[in-house]
């Protein structure tokens, strides 16, 4: 436990201020995924960077000591982050204050390179403890464990942490190393704690689960400010938004003895989190409050914010507006929906997929729920709502796989199934297959059938699917070693040059993927 005669012996032994009260407003954010514009929610719109940027400088201005951070994944998402790839959004982080951001996975889907150039603009930190970039010349020196960071006339430290799934599911690349979370956690801490610094802060992308587990693993960290599952908590009477996963913030108990606050906002700008934690003089949390605050319309755009949106939207207005595409029904790219049941979203990227595959002999395709980032509404649909559901740059690879093989990918799909994980697998028409959830991960798949008939062990299918899956991304071992055609056409492309083919899409769930025994 943080005891005070300690805290205050440490504070005067190495000439800190750190054994006093404190209070500390957190404003923060996290998953942005470069979106500088707003998005439309139910009835109405929410956030945008302009309105991001009034809130963010009013309460600094008029908060009590605060501190601005970001639980990761400022990149990939809309057609800003593909012109500019993060360069956009770190003009608008140093403008609004950031004072330290967590490093996300989205981060490197373009390799070291694109977080390099972010973070040399960055006027705050990047941070991540558990990751070694010290064999990755791009980024040595530049992605720090932690930082520390003068409050109120105190010292606090700031510690990050990013996915253990990173190499999975995104590129940093073979010379950055993955280090053990909970080991690399508690160094930080105990660094921090060696340097008298009594009040410690994560900005984290793991995601709410994981979070709450190393709150109640790791000691010494007072506020987790969290980010990786786009995960809304707190307390909102707003029928646009959907049930809360959680209070805000949601308090755990440390193995120090004190309490753990843990904190998240949401997606793409919709809310912006406020934390006003008051700190005792031994350096633990005593007291809380506060609430996201949602980005609504009739807050007044910052002038130059709005300036700066302005300009960058120039060299790209033109391609935006181009239309595609047309559905009369709209196309369901839920991400609650895609990483646990059939979608029209899902369905059309993997027929698209197939499409652009058959002339290499494909039979069937593939697309990974995490794969899938948007859905599209009714009525015309522009080049700019299809790069927003494929935003990756990943392009078409066509992969050889035995039956074998293909029933122990749906399997590894929905091994995880009650995560939510991006690994569930979505199939290309005519493919079906069951899963049990009464059975354990491993054997739940009961059925595939291809054209109504069973698919055959020891038979070779030729199966579309982005190369992101194909190189082993999600954990798809089965992958690595087989076969490949890799077609270098983008995924965006495959997508857009589908909806030209196709005129208006009307996709239906035609039961491709069957669930037995889902819990209630």
């Amino acid at each position: 436990m943080k005891m005070r005669n300690l805290s205050v012996l440490t504070a005067l032994l190495l000439g800190t201020a750190s054994a006093a009260p404190l209070t500390v407003t957190v404003l923060h954010t996290d998953d942005l995924h470069g979106h500088l514009e707003p998005v439309k929610i139910g009835e109405n719109m929410y956030g945008g960077y302009t309105r991001q940027t009034t809130l963010i400088r009013q309460f600094s201005s008029s908060d009590v000591n605060p501190l601005v951070l970001s639980g990761g994944d400022t990149f990939q998402g809309t057609l800003f982050y593909n012109v500019y790839q993060g360069l956009a959004d770190v003009l608008f982080m140093n403008h609004m204050g950031y004072q330290a951001m967590a490093v996300g996975n989205h981060e490197f889907d373009n390799g070291p390179e694109a977080l390099a150039r972010f973070i040399d603009r960055a006027r705050f930190p990047v941070l991540a403890t558990n990751i070694d970039v010290s064999a990755e010349p791009l980024l040595k020196d530049k992605v720090r464990p932690y930082a520390v960071l003068n409050v109120g006339g105190q010292k606090v430290g700031v510690i990050g942490a990013v996915t253990p799934d990173l190499p999975l599911i995104s590129s940093p690349g073979p010379n950055v190393k993955m280090l053990e979370l909970m080991v690399s956690l508690q160094n930080s801490a105990e660094a921090l704690k060696a340097e008298g610094i009594d009040k410690i802060f994560l900005v984290s992308h793991l995601g709410y689960a994981l979070e709450q587990q190393v709150a109640a693993t790791v000691p010494g960290i007072d506020v987790i400010v969290g980010g990786h599952s786009h995960t809304l908590l707190g307390t909102f009477n707003n029928k646009d938004f959907p049930a809360s996963e959680g209070p805000y913030p949601t308090i755990v108990n440390n193995p120090d003895g004190n309490r753990t606050l843990l904190v998240a906002a949401w997606e793409w700008g919709k809310v912006l989190g406020r934390l006003k934690v008051n700190f005792n003089d031994a350096g633990a949390v005593e007291s809380w409050e506060g609430n996201p605050i949602p980005v609504t319309m009739d807050i007044a755009e910052d002038v130059t914010a709005k300036k700066m949106v302005e300009t960058l939207s120039v060299p790209i207005a033109a391609l935006r507006r181009q239309v595609v595409g047309n559905t009369d029904t709209g196309l369901n790219g839920n991400r609650e929906v895609v990483r646990r049941r059939e979608s029209t979203m899902a369905n059309v990227l993997a027929d698209a997929s197939l499409e652009a595959g058959k002339k290499a002999g494909a039979v069937m395709a593939f697309q990974n729920g995490g794969g899938v980032r948007a859905g599209v509404d009714k009525g015309p649909i522009t080049f700019e709502e299809a790069i927003t559901v494929q935003p990756f740059g990943n392009t078409l690879t066509i992969v050889d796989l035995t039956g074998a093989q293909i029933k122990a990918a749906l399997e590894h799909g929905v091994a995880t199934w009650s995560e939510n994980k991006g690994q569930f697998l979505h199939v290309s028409k005519g493919v079906s297959y069951t899963f049990d959830l009464s059975r354990p991960a491993g054997s739940r798949v009961t059925s595939v059938t291809l054209n109504g008939q069973p698919i055959v062990d020891t038979q070779v299918y030729k199966v579309a699917m982005n190369n992101f899956t194909a190189a082993g991304g999600d954990g798809f071992t089965m992958f690595k070693d087989a076969k490949k055609l890799e077609t270098g056409t983008l995924d965006v492309d495959v997508l857009v040059n589908y909806f030209k083919l196709v005129g208006t899409v009307n996709a239906q769930n035609e039961g491709r993927i069957v669930i037995v025994n889902e819990p209630k």
